[in-house]
């Protein structure tokens, strides 16, 4: 059986340090048409309980992107309800 490759990203934060993360999903919103991801530190990513960190971003020509945060109440249920969809779907595999 082969080892699915999960997709890792850096993250600087706002003092510049970086943080590897592991990629849990992306997703986008027809409605909004805005894309989203979320992430989880690649520390605790098998780990049981972990902290999911969710941003908006916006895809650059060079295959780069720039992560927003999250800021409104309606973006956050946005991603809580996707969040909670897959999670139902992985508990159901």
């Amino acid at each position: 059986m082969a080892l699915e490759e999960k997709e890792r990203i850096i993250i600087p934060d706002e003092n510049g340090d970086e943080h590897l993360f592991e990629v849990l999903f992306t997703f986008d919103v027809d409605e909004t048409e805005q894309s989203y991801i979320a992430v989880v530190p690649a520390e605790q990513a098998e780990e049981e309980e972990v902290e999911v960190y969710a941003f908006r971003f916006e895809e650059q020509d060079n295959e780069d992107f720039t992560l927003f945060p999250i800021e409104s109440d309606e973006e956050w249920e946005l991603v809580e309800e996707m969040l909670n969809t897959l999670a139902e779907e992985d508990d159901e595999a």
